[in-house]
């Protein structure tokens, strides 16, 4: 009887917080994510070391660890994209925070490349120390380099120097001590 009351309160906690999730805050939402995780994760250990209490006692622990843990990774996240926008600021560079909680830069092509070239160019370089700077201070977070290339050329042309592009990009991080092993890139072109 108490693991169907606690399965049943289980779900209606989930449901609960899933109907909520289109007017909460990114924050709101990471935290609801780890508590729903760790109510889960919760009963499931509780359950199978301790039967029904042991569930609803598991999912209870879970549910306070993940919602803790959701809103310390959302603050973290919160917490850089400030600085990020800090360190960019003025040079035209868009941070933003994606649905997944990744942080995304949007830099004009007008000052990371010339047209035609993988070459990073001189006033680009002080915005990737900046970034390389937060890099090196978090060493676990990791990074998707993706070059792009506008329609003025082939097709033959614009996939392989959209890849040089963000090469390019990896390789001056390097530079200033972030490892390749955190990086990887990719290409696009218009």
């Amino acid at each position: 009887m108490h693991t169907r009351i606690a399965s049943f309160s289980l779900a209606a906690v989930l449901a609960l917080s899933a109907s909520g999730c289109a007017n909460m805050s990114e924050t709101q939402q990471t935290t609801a994510k780890g508590a729903g995780i760790g109510a889960i994760a919760g009963a499931v250990i509780g359950g199978a070391t301790s039967g029904g209490r042991g569930a609803a006692t598991g999912a209870v622990i879970g549910a306070a660890a993940g919602a803790a843990g959701g809103y310390i990774w959302s603050q973290r996240m919160e917490n850089q994209k400030k600085a990020m926008e800090q360190a960019t600021q003025g040079t035209g560079v868009g941070v933003t925070q994606t649905a997944d909680n990744q942080l995304k830069l949007d830099i004009p092509s007008d000052i990371s490349f010339d047209v035609g070239r993988a070459d990073v160019k001189a006033n680009f370089r002080p915005i990737l120390e900046r970034f390389a700077q937060g890099l090196v201070a978090n060493p676990s977070a990791t990074v998707r380099i993706v070059g792009h290339t506008d329609n003025t050329g082939s097709d033959a042309i614009n996939n392989p120097l959209s890849v040089n592009r963000a090469a390019s990009v990896r390789d001056y991080l390097g530079t200033q001590g972030v490892a390749a092993t955190r990086v990887t890139i990719d290409g696009r072109f218009t």
